[in-house]
């Protein structure tokens, strides 16, 4: 009853739309104040958010969980529709590139997990046929030795399990919630005309 409870005051906090939706609201002054200025010469659909845009609907998405959201700029005066389209993608595929970056450190996470895991599986049984020739009647130095590859085994396929284990969880979610955030619909509102929704209505 707890965590229901608690789940049930973070959604109190947005307001929904006709559908439903939870609204996640961003207030900005003007188009320019979405985008980071490091870029400021390339067009709007080429450039990187501002990161701290990105983080704030990624925090909002991220608490709501599995809840449908729609995502409103509430902007000082809307723009043209050619305008708020070239908004719409830009933060769409902006996301979908965040996922992609996510997906490609997946596949190195993986390939050092397997790099790993074969490591330690080598040194492993290496460890165990040289325990095995050397028997019980071995010196201070090839004791050592033995010993030490069967830590180095256990410790290199420990590594490959927790980077799996550690790792591959949370940026799998990560890759989800971006996913989430380039397909939710976009709406619009400004101070001088009424909010509409803009052309993706998923």
């Amino acid at each position: 009853m707890v965590g229901r409870s608690t789940g049930e005051s973070v959604l109190s906090r947005y307001e929904r739309d006709p559908n439903g939706r939870l609204i996640v609201d961003v207030d900005a002054d003007r188009i320019e104040d979405l985008y980071s200025d490091f870029d400021r010469r390339a067009p709007y659909i080429r450039r990187d958010l501002e990161p701290e845009l990105v983080d704030y609907i990624t925090g909002s998405v991220r608490e709501v969980g599995p809840a449908d959201v729609i995502i409103r700029f509430n902007l000082g005066e809307l723009p043209t529709a050619e305008a708020l389209s070239r908004i719409e993608k830009s933060v769409h595929r902006y996301f979908l590139y965040l996922a992609e970056v996510e997906r490609n450190e997946v596949g190195k996470m993986l390939r050092r997990s397997a790099v790993l895991l074969a490591l330690g599986l080598v040194i492993l049984s290496l460890s165990v046929w040289l325990n095995q020739h050397l028997g019980e009647q071995r010196g201070v130095v090839e004791n050592v030795f033995a010993e030490g590859l069967t830590v180095a085994a256990w410790v290199s396929l420990w590594e490959a399990l927790a980077v799996f284990l550690l790792d591959w969880f949370p940026r799998r979610g990560n890759i989800v919630l971006f996913e989430k955030i380039a397909t939710a619909p976009i709406a619009f509102a400004g101070q001088r005309q009424p909010s509409f929704i803009a052309t993706n209505s998923k």
